[in-house]
């Protein structure tokens, strides 16, 4: 199995060298991953100009930096190896539970996978960024992939890992509440700016991704690229003809 590991936080995460090592237990390993943080960097792919594709020692890992998107990473990574079985992207500094999936560089890296027929699979937890401790989570990570990597019927999934996990749990994901928010501020000019930032979300719905992870149970939810909403596009048919 040809595995692809790529990630939104930049070459250099911890995250990335212990998802890569998780990912040597299930088969061949290269890493792709972007040469500069890029966190909620959501799908954009870079059109303006030529990308690098640079060589780069990561352990025994053959590796290489991109000066571009997560989604970029995936698409030269699959450019320059043919016919790769799945591409993993984590593992992410901070969780990606909820509508987080609409902006996160790393299920979105995952998503361009999916959408170049390569299963894709997003890995995310919560950690310190100061010293995250991704080894203690590593044996979890290796079961949630078990259960899902190689999986035709499982094209794209978003699996969230608390830090002390209990087991597995399947979830649907999150979107009653949305956490972000913005919180303005000034510069030492006295110039104003503004940060975006999460808050606090009081009550989860139960099964849901946030709610599995809040309660210490690794959460695995099934995404697709079809984000039609079949239910009201059967209502708008039938009560809304078109002339």
């Amino acid at each position: 199995m040809k595995i692809l590991v790529t990630n939104d936080d930049g070459i250099y995460s911890p995250g990335l060298l212990c998802l890569a090592r998780v990912a040597s237990k299930l088969g061949e390993v290269r890493i792709v991953a972007p040469d500069v943080e890029q966190s909620s960097m959501g799908h954009a792919v870079t059109s303006g100009r030529p990308l690098k594709y640079r060589p780069l020692a990561r352990e025994s890992f053959e590796a290489y930096r991109v000066d571009g998107t997560p989604a970029d990473c995936v698409a030269l990574g699959s450019f320059h190896w043919e016919h790769m079985d799945v591409v993993l992207s984590g593992i992410n500094l901070g969780l990606n539970l909820g509508n987080a999936i609409w902006h996160s560089g790393t299920v979105s890296a995952a998503r361009q996978a999916s959408l170049l027929g390569i299963q894709g699979i997003a890995v995310s937890a919560p950690g310190d960024p100061e010293e995250p401790d991704y080894d203690a989570l590593a044996s979890h990570v290796e079961t949630a992939l078990r259960n899902v990597i190689g999986d035709p019927a499982l094209p794209l999934v978003n699996i969230n890992l608390p830090l002390r996990p209990n087991g597995l749990r399947w979830t649907r994901q999150s979107v009653r509440h949305y956490d972000g928010r913005v919180v303005p501020g000034k510069d030492p000019r006295g110039r104003p700016h503004y940060w975006f930032t999460v808050r606090p979300i009081e009550e989860t719905e139960e099964d849901t991704d946030r709610w599995a992870v809040e309660n210490g149970w690794v959460s695995i939810t099934p995404l697709r690229l079809d984000i039609t909403d079949e239910s009201l596009l059967a209502n708008a048919t039938a009560t809304h003809p078109l002339d």
